[in-house]
């Protein structure tokens, strides 16, 4: 059994430019704003616990690492809307 040559690619593809790393993060965040907003407010509270631990603030040190929990949940959740949202937006 010989193998012939590849069949021909379909006509009318899309023709994607090459996208470096700056365009896709900001085309990504044009597309979910929330997920990058997340990020900065868990660094920023993960940052200020540490900060409060290092000072001996350990009641408001832990209140923070709390409050790091909630962004981040804030995250993912931004993250799996965002999906969710972009796998409807494919559908239609």
């Amino acid at each position: 059994m010989e193998a012939g040559p590849p069949p021909p690619l379909p006509s009318g593809l899309p023709v994607f430019r090459e996208e470096g790393f700056g365009d896709k993060f900001l085309r990504k965040t044009r597309e979910n704003p929330l997920v990058p907003l997340g990020c900065l407010c868990t660094v920023g509270v993960l940052t200020y616990g540490l900060i409060s631990f290092k000072r001996g603030h350990t009641r408001r040190s832990q209140l923070l690492m709390r409050a790091r929990i909630l962004a981040q949940g804030f995250t993912f959740a931004a993250l799996l809307g965002g999906m969710v949202v972009t796998a409807m937006k494919a559908r239609k």
